[in-house]
């Protein structure tokens, strides 16, 4: 699902991924961000200066981090402002796992001296999600998506109609015509908030039916396998198949080696 400033994350700054279908409403522990930098937080702020002044951002802020194709992006603005949106961005990305309120405030920023540029309405959108505004983000990333016309936030724009309280309109995102663009493990993505959605709406068998689209076949697991073999074991307890739920949370564990995950916790409390 859901580029930015390293080959994992979104285009404006930070791949959030929805959770795993238990609830939505936010991003899970692995946010992708504007490269390893944070701000240090010990330097001074420098405001950017301009006809559209912002928030200031730490000076340490290296607008280099940005990804190559958000800067052919911003080759449509003055290299003044280009530099300035860069900086925004990359503050934004840094900041979005630690303090998204002020990550939202630096894309904010850039929204308001680049609004045609789609991968700053993507990152607004992408901050916004993680900050719990909810409606900003379903309003930015439809936007950058009507810009671009690239599907691949349509999990987390799933997530937001399912934090909004409408799990239905969560789930006729699932017959959107960008579906088929999707690349695999943006689709398990898509997969797993459906999936949640169905769980909203009292469905636990439709939910394990969505998460069947994903690939179950263990000895050809797919791009993202890990995180649906985790969303279908947690439905199968949820349903009260607790055998099926461990093995299924043991086959997740399989594939997460770093525990990125707690699916082996998950398949031991079942047994």
């Amino acid at each position: 699902m859901p580029r930015g400033t390293d080959s994992r994350s979104n285009r404006g700054f930070a791949g959030g991924r929805p959770d795993s279908g238990r609830g939505g409403r936010g991003a899970d522990a692995q946010v992708p961000r504007a490269g390893d930098r944070r701000p240090s937080g010990g330097g001074r702020d420098v405001r950017v200066t301009g006809a559209q002044s912002g928030p200031g951002i730490p000076e340490d802020v290296d607008p280099t981090l940005l990804e190559r194709s958000v800067k052919a992006e911003l080759r449509s603005l003055s290299k003044l402002n280009a530099d300035a949106v860069a900086r925004y961005l990359v503050a934004a990305g840094q900041l979005v796992d630690d303090n998204p309120a002020r990550a939202l405030e630096y894309a904010r920023a850039a929204r308001n001296r680049a609004a045609r540029v789609a991968a700053v309405r993507e990152a607004v959108g992408t901050a916004a999600y993680h900050a719990g505004e909810w409606n900003e983000a379903l309003t930015e990333l439809r936007t950058a998506r009507r810009i671009s016309g690239d599907p691949r936030n349509l999990a987390v724009m799933a997530d937001c109609e399912r934090a909004l309280g409408r799990p239905a309109q969560a789930l006729r995102l699932l017959s959107d015509p960008g579906v088929g663009a999707l690349d695999p493990e943006a689709r398990v993505e898509l997969f797993i908030v459906v999936a949640g959605a169905r769980r909203d709406l009292g469905q636990l068998d439709a939910a394990l039916a969505v998460l069947a689209r994903g690939g179950l076949d263990r000895n050809r697991p797919r791009p993202g396998a890990a995180r649906l073999w985790y969303a279908y074991a947690d439905a199968l307890a949820a349903a009260g198949r607790s055998e099926d739920a461990a093995s299924w949370f043991a086959a997740s564990a399989a594939l997460d080696p770093t525990g990125e995950l707690d699916a082996a916790e998950r398949a031991a409390d079942l047994l």
